[in-house]
């Protein structure tokens, strides 16, 4: 790909995929989100909408495994944008670096932040004199994100270890919750009960609210381009990496529904729980008791935390590879690796900065945190798209050994038609009537990104950053290799 190697290939195959799967973290995102589904379209858009959105995702999963195949570095989504943009090469790779980088910042902060307020549920429901507030969970996430850093900042194999971990400590942990709401409830809803339909959006049009219901699912299968970030730490990654991104969303849409049936049957009193504050944490008191509860809440917090770790871990490498071909300031500060580690040492705590910049607004207003994080996935999937756009655009495209075939095209339209549809329900109005706090501010976040990296673009970086470098030809770089 004509860079020195400064990153060591440690990341195994079950590695590669451990970290897309702990991103995606069936557990962290419906959790998350349960509660917005059960008032946009209920359980039948929470089970049949999981289904759909499922396979959409695996059409997006097999365009980008396709470019992870044929360009497998830590760049990943600007790298390859660059590499398969005909014109305009530097542009291409600029917006998609900018929009990948912030999804990910975004992505790493929301995390963390339900995290936090998990944490704070489980205090409340453990000490109910403990009162949880807005500056207590900035300190908590701010903390969470102190220790995630820190072990990043040591070895790969450390990463990697804990990644393993944290696909066990999901599998395990979906086997409980869903075993426990299985077999301990004395009553569960009929299976007609999967049907039921909602909508308490305050929008009258039954189908809009149902079809902002298959956010939820959207929001859970954000975060999978990690195994592509991965790339350079992976071994026979033009193989490995494009795996890890199908096996991630598969067994994330298996286990995933496993989980969000055992929820939807174990609903005793939905208004009740609809209206909690944590819905998914109302339904376990109601169906488990608290004691229970308090034991499977544990579960889901671990859940959180593993999954901002891998969030941060893929954000370091796309903020490696990015300084590297100086599309950031102090790039060169960005790129360096530690000799002991073997780690972007530096790159790892800007990594973890960012997101408490963007936390910090939530000690004020929940609404402000809010409109700051809402281009996680608007950003996210907008960088998915423009290399699977790019590749529909070539008739010459080179594949690397993990390809489509004579699908790829096929597959890639059927992915960017699919994004375009979910960032468009992204930016609509998600409740009635439409007030500060309601608003929905991912539009207004997403065109403040893009004013300033056009602003920036025309000022100064369109006359130094011209795409990804290239250090040499391959000999060349071969002699540059540290390790």
């Amino acid at each position: 790909m004509g860079y020195p190697r400064k990153l060591t290939r440690r990341f195994r195959a079950f590695d590669n995929f451990a970290i897309s799967f702990t991103i995606i973290n069936i557990i962290s995102g419906i959790f998350s989100s349960f509660g917005f589904g059960m008032t946009a379209g209920g359980p039948r858009i929470l089970v049949f909408g999981w289904i759909g959105v499922s396979v959409m995702v695996l059409f997006v999963g097999a365009a980008m495994g396709e470019i992870a195949s044929a360009y497998p570095t830590s760049g990943a989504l600007y790298f390859s944008a660059g590499k398969l943009a005909k014109r305009h090469q530097g542009a291409w790779s600029w917006y998609t670096g900018w929009l990948n980088f912030v999804g990910q910042v975004g992505g790493t902060a929301a995390t963390n932040f339900a995290a936090a307020t998990f944490i704070q549920a489980f205090l409340a429901m453990q000490w109910p004199s403990y009162t949880p507030t807005p500056q207590q969970t900035v300190l908590i996430t701010a903390a969470i994100l102190l220790v995630q850093a820190l072990a990043n900042t040591y070895t790969v194999r450390l990463v990697a270890l804990v990644n393993r971990i944290s696909v066990w400590w999901l599998l395990i942990g979906m086997v409980v919750i869903v075993g426990a709401l299985t077999f301990v409830p004395d009553h569960h809803q009929s299976p007609a009960f999967a049907a039921y339909f909602v909508n308490n959006t305050g929008f009258t049009n039954a189908m809009y609210g149902g079809m902002l219901g298959l956010l939820v699912t959207s929001w859970t299968f954000t975060g999978f381009d990690g195994s592509f970030h991965m790339s350079e730490e992976t071994v026979k990654a033009t193989v490995n990496a494009p795996r890890g991104i199908m096996r991630a969303i598969t067994y994330s849409a298996i286990t995933g529904l496993i989980l969000m049936l055992a929820l939807v049957y174990a609903i005793r009193d939905y208004g009740h729980a609809a209206g909690a504050e944590a819905p998914p944490v109302q339904i376990l008191v109601d169906a488990l008791g608290q004691s229970t509860a308090k034991f499977l809440l544990l579960i889901v917090i671990g859940a959180m935390l593993f999954c901002g770790l891998a969030n941060m871990t893929s954000n370091t490498r796309q903020i490696f590879a990015f300084s590297r071909d100086g599309a950031m300031p102090g790039s060169r500060w960005w790129h360096s690796v530690s000799a002991r580690t073997r780690t972007p040492v530096k790159a790892v705590w800007l990594a973890a900065a960012c997101p408490l910049v963007l936390v910090v607004p939530g000690w004020w207003s929940h609404t402000a945190f809010t409109a700051v994080v809402s281009v996680n996935v608007v950003g996210l999937f907008l960088a998915y798209a423009v290399p699977i756009f790019l590749r529909l655009r070539l008739d010459d495209f080179q594949a690397g050994p993990w390809n489509l075939g004579r699908y790829g095209k096929p597959v890639a339209a059927i992915a960017v038609i699919w994004i375009l549809i979910s960032n468009v329900l992204f930016m609509l109005p998600q409740a009635s009537p439409i007030t500060p706090a309601s608003f929905n501010y991912a539009p207004l976040a997403l065109a403040v990104v893009l004013v300033i990296a056009t602003v920036w673009w025309f000022a100064t970086a369109r006359r130094r950053f011209q795409g990804p470098v290239s250090y040499g030809r391959p000999d060349e770089v071969a002699a540059m290799d540290l390790i």
